[in-house]
């Protein structure tokens, strides 16, 4: 195996969906300097991942036992939402393993010949790293199946009565795959993976580290305070730690004098609409939609989409799963209820329980 490190993207992935704070930014600098800013936070050893303890133990397990055999690494599964370090962790094993590592995403390979083009090109002992793996097509994943067991791919020539297939060998690669939806990827493609890591949400402590690591990394003076108030305000992601980071490095920068303490960390992150327990504008509607117009009463997930202006499908994959995690948010069979914890953080009198208790 060679000493080969490189990275080629090789199909545009949307890795940055998830951006909390104000307009996309529409400035080609701007862009730029922000995604430079995100690769350069991201960690190039399992010795630099902070956090996912046990995951980090197994993983680096399974690669020693890979280098030591002289052999490849076995196909990696990394599952878990959004912006917990499942692209971080792919670019790690290739690191790790001193090969190269090609990046695309499911929604990117709508063709099959997309990726069997793909997979002719590697080179012997190449990872293949596909983002949100559960959103190719099924008739693209199918030809996964035969190239991560025997490393061989079916093509077929032609069309009706004439057409054939022919098969081609594929050098030996590692299929590294990332998903947020485990239980939408298919059973035969899930079941060909050899390592399977679930990543979840992060302590305050570790996310606290991240960002005063992101800090040196990016010269930011902060108090360590500091970094524990933005990561109590991170919702548990790393991605979003680092975001809001710069959000407040942005905020000294222009109204202070560009050291990071906690009150100007709170200052900036009030100022930019994310409070206390990581919420933000759309999450604070929803919570104020069901608790002042609906009064505490089930609403239907159409009617609360409409109600916010967001798709249903938005409020659903976004904003749901932290409101729920945070227990400011309940799933009833007749729609969504505040719980009581969302009246008392949005400081409204419960329909039933009487006033908030502000000693609380």
């Amino acid at each position: 195996m060679g000493a080969r490190k490189e990275v080629i993207n090789n199909q545009s992935s949307e890795y940055d969906d998830d951006l909390l704070l104000g307009p996309r930014q529409t400035d080609p600098v701007a862009i730029a300097g922000e995604y430079a800013d995100e690769a350069k936070l991201r960690p190039r050893t399992l010795a630099d991942f902070t956090g996912q303890r046990d995951l980090v133990e197994h993983l680096s397990i399974v690669l020693e036992a890979a280098r030591k055999r002289g052999g490849y690494a076995d196909h990696i599964l990394f599952a878990g939402p959004p912006g917990l370090g499942k692209t971080s962790l792919a670019g790690i094993v290739s690191a790790e393993m001193g090969v190269g590592v090609r990046v695309t995403s499911g929604p990117a390979l709508t063709r099959a010949g997309d990726l069997a083009a793909l997979l002719t090109d590697l080179q012997e002992g190449d990872v293949l790293f596909i983002d949100e793996i559960h959103r190719m097509v099924v008739a693209t994943g199918e030809i996964l199946y035969p190239a991560m067991e025997d490393f061989k791919i079916d093509i077929v020539i032609g069309k009706g009565p004439a057409a054939k297939s022919i098969r081609l060998d594929v050098p030996r690669f590692t299929l590294v795959g990332a998903t947020t939806r485990m239980g939408m990827l298919a059973g035969p493609l899930r079941d060909r993976f050899g390592f399977v890591g679930r990543l979840d949400l992060y302590p305050v402590d570790d996310l606290a580290d991240i960002v005063m690591r992101s800090a040196r990394i990016l010269g930011i003076g902060i108090d360590v305070d500091a970094a524990l108030e933005i990561a109590k305000r991170s919702r548990g992601t790393p991605r979003i730690a680092n975001r809001l980071l710069r959000r407040v490095r942005d905020f000294v920068e222009v109204r202070s004098d560009g050291v990071i303490t906690p009150d100007s960390a709170i200052a900036g992150l009030d100022t930019f609409g994310v409070d206390e327990l990581g919420l933000d504008k759309v999450d604070r509607s929803i919570l104020e939609v069901l608790c002042v117009r609906f009064d505490g009463n089930p609403v239907g997930l159409t009617t609360l989409a409409q109600s916010v202006g967001e798709d249903p499908d938005t409020i659903e994959d976004a904003y749901e799963p932290y409101l729920l995690q945070a227990g400011l948010l309940q799933r009833t069979p007749r729609g969504r209820i505040a719980s009581a914890r969302a009246f008392e953080h949005m400081r409204i009198d419960h329909p039933v329980m009487g006033r908030f208790d502000l000693s609380s």
